[in-house]
């Protein structure tokens, strides 16, 4: 294996995301503009540490169990380089184990990260593959990396994804808990099977949101209409579902945020949302048109 020189520094930012929209599970997903900060320095020897600065302070590992030193370690030897020693500097604002991405993000900034300072030059396309691979599926790292609204899909060469951009018309909006959530867990409440009404139900609702979310916003609410996963996972997160219904009873296009219990509504033209109830932070947040950003970090 390659050696990698001591003394590069690098600084990404990564956004927060909403996958599956409702019925697009595992395919479908939104980049939010809620940044994420990183930077990382190679040193000598072997040692990694991590400084953490805004969420996850206090609670997340400091060393080479980092999810972004985690990920750089991985990438490091996809490029057949010796991992070298890592400072790393995180200042976090994506929510964590609420169902905005903060793992995609973590996972996409140790790519971006390793990468910029190997100088390998990865493609987009590589680190897509790279970042599904070690997430395990692609609906949050594609809209990460891509920025936009993201199809996302996977192949015997692996995880690929189409990014479009979203009618300027959409005005995404996040109910976000107190209370937190794990994917293994709401993952582990989907049953093993589905009936084929609800396949077909999901498959139409899912085309639809395509068009609803790029073209022809006023078909939001139909489109974002699920069978497939929320009403299994309704037990774990009692006062998201309920949120969730209120919200759609309402009229207003609203889905459970990928595996929640962050609740996404999409609202159009600037259309009023309710106040978010007790428990719950409600926050206006932008499309994010670029996914990720690497800059290189002065030496200090």
């Amino acid at each position: 294996m390659g050696t990698l020189t001591t003394g590069p520094r690098a600084t990404v930012r990564v956004p927060a995301t909403s996958a599956n929209l409702g019925p697009g599970f595992d395919s479908l997903g939104l980049a939010l503009d809620l940044w994420d900060e990183i930077t990382a320095e190679a040193t000598s020897g072997t040692k990694v540490t991590v400084e953490v600065e805004g969420e996850g302070a206090g609670t997340v590992p400091v060393d080479e169990r980092h999810l972004v030193a985690s990920a750089m370690i991985r990438t490091f030897a996809s490029l057949d380089l010796t991992p070298p020693g890592l400072n790393l500097k995180c200042r976090n604002r994506i929510p964590h184990a609420r169902g905005l991405g903060s793992s995609s993000a973590a996972i996409v900034a140790g790519i971006m990260l390793a990468d910029a300072l190997a100088g390998a030059g990865l493609t987009r396309a590589q680190k897509l593959k790279l970042a599904s691979d070690i997430e395990g599926h692609p609906d949050n790292v594609a809209p990460c990396l891509l920025g936009g609204f993201t199809i996302a899909y996977s192949t015997e060469d692996g995880a690929k994804a189409v990014a479009l951009d979203p009618s300027p018309r959409l005005h995404p909006w996040v109910y976000i808990p107190r209370a937190k959530g794990l994917t293994s867990v709401a993952r582990a409440a989907l049953p093993a099977t589905v009936e084929y009404a609800d396949a077909v139900y999901n498959l139409s609702r899912s085309a639809l949101l395509v068009a609803a979310v790029t073209v022809r916003p006023s078909r939001l609410f139909e489109a974002t209409d699920d069978r497939l996963h929320q009403r299994f996972r309704a037990a774990g997160m009692p006062e998201s579902t309920r949120l969730l219904e209120q919200l759609r009873a309402a009229g207003i296009a609203a889905a459970i945020s990928g595996a929640g219990p962050t609740v996404l509504a999409l609202a159009v033209d600037g259309a009023d949302v309710p106040e978010a109830p007790e428990g719950f932070e409600a926050r206006r947040l932008d499309v994010a048109d670029g996914a990720v950003q690497v800059a290189p970090a002065p030496n200090e």
